[in-house]
């Protein structure tokens, strides 16, 4: 019976063999075919993890986007702002100079005449006072190359009227510099003269009441006692000349030499408005029929009526002159003008 079973399965194996391998094999694809169902599960599930992620990222770079477009329409309006602060405080700064402008001429009375360029604005006032007489140049600076220190004949020792120095150098303007003596059969300025932003003798330590005035690289008036070269130097000084003593500095008056004080005399001066502003005076002396001079006290008194803040006592007497647009504009107490040193001189 046992026998009998076994030959049945033989036989029935043997007739269905060509049919089990590939059921077989079937069975192993099937198994493959599951097998790789899985990955594909994950690599579906991956993309969609990274098609939220792409999502996330639009997100995010629209949220910048935005950001950035909202920074940047934020930085516009500052820049709007900006803008206009600057104009609104140019006008304010206009208005004010206008103002102040406005309160100078006020005081000085319309001027008698006046020169007018893109580099220098020159208007020149007559200087009546009780017992004394003069003009007042003030100078706007739009250049400050314009403004120089010419020795006499441009040479170091030699000496020129302050009109030659004027047709010269085609000048506009021109006022007498500082002081200057005689070292044997040298003539030298004294103190410091700076011409084109060099010592023409070298830096020579303040004396006494001797002072340098000039002007700066940046065309503003600096003046002082300068004890050490360093402390001139700093100050960038491009042009200047020297005397004594100084009158007004920071717009307080300074205590005058009793030598000084009380004498009457032709003066020239340069001094500075807050603004900026130049004024270069010359006061006739010597002249009882015409103007007796001033003293230094008086002349104190008036700089500080004018408004101006910085005053220095350049070279005076017979040296006093004023030229404008190549006229004597003052009566020099000489009766004719007199050579010196250098001059100071206003080249449009």
């Amino acid at each position: 019976m046992k026998w009998n079973n076994y030959l049945i399965f033989v036989i029935i194996f043997f007739l269905l063999g060509p049919f089990i391998g590939p059921g077989l094999a079937l069975m192993d694809f099937d198994e493959q075919i599951h097998r790789m169902v899985i990955p594909a599960e994950q690599v579906r599930a991956g993309f969609e993890q990274v098609e939220n992620s792409i999502d996330a990222l639009h997100q995010s770079a629209f949220v910048v986007s935005n950001t950035a477009a909202q920074q940047e329409k934020e930085y516009k309006e500052q820049e709007e702002t900006i803008d206009t602060l600057a104009i609104i405080s140019q006008e304010h700064t206009k208005l004010s100079d206008q103002i102040y402008e406005e309160r100078i001429l006020a005081m000085l009375g319309p001027p008698v005449d006046s020169y007018s360029s893109n580099k220098v604005e020159i208007k020149v006032f007559k200087l009546d006072e009780l017992g004394y007489r003069g003009y007042i140049a003030k100078v706007k600076l739009y250049d400050p190359g314009v403004v120089q220190v010419v020795l006499g004949q441009d040479k170091l020792g030699s000496l020129e009227t302050t009109g030659s120095a004027v047709n010269r150098t085609g000048a506009i303007l021109g006022v007498n510099g500082g002081g200057f003596f005689s070292s044997g059969k040298q003539i030298l300025p004294i103190g410091n003269t700076v011409v084109n932003g060099k010592f023409v003798t070298g830096f020579h330590p303040s004396n006494g009441d001797v002072f340098f005035t000039g002007i700066s690289k940046n065309g503003n008036l600096i003046g002082g006692k300068f004890y050490d070269e360093e402390s001139l130097t700093r100050l960038n000084p491009q042009q200047g000349v020297s005397f004594l003593p100084i009158l007004i500095k920071g717009g307080q008056p300074q205590t005058v030499p009793k030598e000084w004080a009380t004498t009457k005399q032709p003066r020239t001066i340069i001094g500075e408005y807050a603004n900026g502003d130049f004024i270069l005076i010359v006061v006739d002396g010597r002249q009882s029929d015409w103007s007796s001079g001033v003293t230094l006290e008086r002349l104190q008194n008036k700089l500080a009526e004018l408004g101006v803040k910085e005053g220095y006592n350049l070279d005076g007497g017979g040296s006093s002159t004023m030229i404008f647009k190549g006229k004597v504009l003052n009566r020099p107490s000489d009766g004719k003008q007199r050579s010196v040193a250098n001059n100071i001189v206003i080249i449009p």
